[in-house]
């Protein structure tokens, strides 16, 4: 211990002390401006290269749509079959085809959709939904529903019982893309806790989706899962289903659970003011 305290007072460690600290800071301070200058160039060139990408990602799904063009004649050409070999140039095309299809319908939405499958941007949202990250499973759902990808809907069915709240909202959000109200039946038999806030944005996709039948929704009624026989209710209310108000009155009529028994009347009286 004395040895250690005749170095301290000895002061002689304090000048080589101060200098190594000087130098680590500087060096440090270099490091980092050198790591600063590296990610902004690689953000620009990565920009400078979408912007390039775009012209060509352009002209080919131009050609999907309105020329015919498959992608086994584009890829004989050496130039398209090494951008097709790019994974930024796939994340621009995926990034086109997608904002398309959400504007196009009919045959011009058949085209683009079968380009997706030609050209194996399916295989890319498919590996994004096997993903360990969860915010890429939810890219991966987005695009495959997007691009109404039905052999998905299992899966989509897997991830709803996510306890990651997002990847559960994103799954059944997919299921709801890929069968309208009928992708909800799976919730019949859900064992988890399907929180308010997932409720929610469930009756907002019902809401902003185009939905050609409603049928199905009574069956959310059966389910012994007590939140899931909310959500029924909710959605029953806030699309203003009254071809279902005899299985509401059934509900309010059986259930034994104060709080069910609540929504439903609440749900029997908006349902009664439509009339």
């Amino acid at each position: 211990m004395e040895k250690f305290w005749d170095l301290y007072a000895d002061k002689n460690w304090v000048e080589s002390f101060l200098v190594y600290s000087i130098a680590i800071f500087v060096l440090g301070s270099v490091m980092m401006f050198l790591t600063l200058i590296l990610i902004r160039y690689r953000r620009i060139h990565r920009q400078t290269l979408v912007t390039e990408y775009q012209v060509t990602i352009e002209a080919i799904l131009m050609g999907v749509m309105f020329s015919d063009s498959i992608y086994a004649t584009m890829v004989n050409d050496a130039t398209i079959a090494k951008l097709f070999r790019s994974r930024l140039f796939r994340d621009t095309l995926m990034e086109g085809t997608l904002n398309l299809h959400r504007n196009y319908e009919g045959q011009y939405a058949q085209k683009l959709e079968k380009f997706y499958a030609e050209s194996h941007l399916i295989r890319d949202s498919f590996e994004k939904i096997k993903h360990r990250n969860w915010a890429k499973n939810c890219q991966g759902i987005e695009e495959l529903a997007e691009m109404e990808v039905g052999q998905a809907f299992n899966t989509f069915v897997q991830l709803s019982k996510s306890k990651v709240r997002p990847l559960k909202i994103a799954a059944i959000k997919g299921c709801i893309k890929l069968n309208g109200t009928q992708g909800l039946g799976h919730l019949v038999r859900h064992k988890n806790l399907i929180d308010t806030w997932t409720q929610l944005s469930i009756i907002h996709a019902l809401k902003k989706g185009d939905i050609e039948t409603t049928k199905g929704i009574d069956k959310l009624l059966t389910s012994s899962n007590k939140s899931v026989v909310s959500l029924g209710l909710k959605i029953i209310q806030a699309l203003k289903l009254s071809e279902n108000t005899s299985a509401v009155i059934n509900l309010h009529s059986k259930t034994e659970n104060l709080m069910i028994k609540t929504e439903a009347r609440r749900v029997m009286e908006k349902l009664e003011n439509l009339n």
